[in-house]
């Protein structure tokens, strides 16, 4: 299984590195090959990642395995290690099919523009990353697919850099997501000073083992915090000036980022963090007004939209 998870997650990012390093000498046709094969091996991992998790599973749940120690300071440990459960299951497969298709697609849309190797380079890069953010076992870990994930919306909706309106639509993105973040990077900064882990395992236990009502301020606040990393990541008021403008890079970007790609990874990281949210029932409601008041905000917007790829954007955010 854990070797099944490394292949998945290692097979999008040597695509990126090959596309990356030596595309400009390939062919278009092995440009794609690569990254088209990148993405449907990856995805063909995760299939075979979801069959063996669930034939038998697991009785506690989920399966955890750890690689290596990535940061050691004093009393704070990262690991770089996975941990799936059926939340992990999901998004795995969901995020690979779709990328693979996504893939295919842009075979032939981006047939004659420029940059090709660099598109498909980029493309394998944002499925390593957001990978990473779906099946990491820890906070630090799902932060470096986050801010990886937002590294790569830059570079493709910022795509067509020569129009200044492209470009700027990349910057705009990366600057409003960035506002977001900071709430994440204090709501794990949070997390460790709290409860002494940052470990999605031990969190969770540690949560469950609160008394009732005791350290429920605490984990409002990170709740909050958390919940603000998300309103950036998944466009939610009032953060969701970036997406609409995210049109400015190719259709093929406009879907990863629209589909079940990036815009749910705030989806997922509030469904990750379940456990913290159901001590914090205050936090919870506030989740629910900011994503009713989105809802009806921008589906209204969309309502009024000539231009079909903006409807699609609006419809988006709702």
């Amino acid at each position: 299984m854990e070797t099944l998870l490394l292949l998945m997650l290692l097979s999008p990012l040597a695509g990126a590195a090959l596309n990356g390093i030596f595309g400009r000498r390939f062919s278009q046709a092995s440009v794609s090959a690569i990254g088209c094969g990148a993405a449907g091996l990856s995805m063909i991992f995760a299939l075979l990642s979801a069959w063996t998790f669930s034939h038998p599973e697991p009785e506690a749940g989920f399966f955890q395995h750890t690689y290596f120690t990535w940061i050691q300071s004093g009393s704070f440990r990262a690991d770089f290690a996975f941990y799936y459960d059926r939340l992990t299951l999901v998004m795995t497969s969901t995020v690979t099919v779709v990328a693979f298709l996504i893939h295919l697609y842009s075979r032939g849309y981006m047939e004659h523009e420029g940059g090709y190797y660099r598109f498909f380079a980029y493309l394998n890069l944002f499925l390593f990353m957001m990978l990473t953010l779906v099946s990491a076992g820890n906070y630090p870990l799902m932060f470096v697919g986050w801010e990886g994930v937002g590294l790569c919306s830059y570079l493709l909706i910022g795509f067509y850099f020569t129009r200044k309106s492209a470009a700027d639509a990349g910057k705009k993105a990366f600057i409003v997501t960035r506002i977001g973040d900071v709430g994440f990077t204090l709501g794990v900064a949070l997390i460790f000073w709290t409860l002494g882990t940052v470990d999605f395992h031990d969190v969770f236990e540690r949560v469950r083992s609160l008394p009732l009502g005791e350290g429920q301020g605490a984990l409002t606040a990170i709740c909050l915090l958390l919940f603000l990393g998300a309103v950036g990541k998944s466009a939610q008021l009032p953060l969701y000036v970036w997406l609409p403008d995210a049109m400015e890079g190719p259709t093929p970007v406009s879907a990863l980022i629209h589909a079940a790609t990036m815009v749910t990874a705030g989806v997922y990281m509030v469904a990750r963090s379940n456990v913290l949210y159901a001590g914090a029932p205050e936090a919870l409601e506030i989740v629910g007004a900011i994503g009713g008041a989105t809802a009806f905000f921008a589906a209204t917007i969309a309502l009024c939209q000539n231009d079909l790829k903006r409807m699609l954007a609006y419809s988006t955010i709702s």
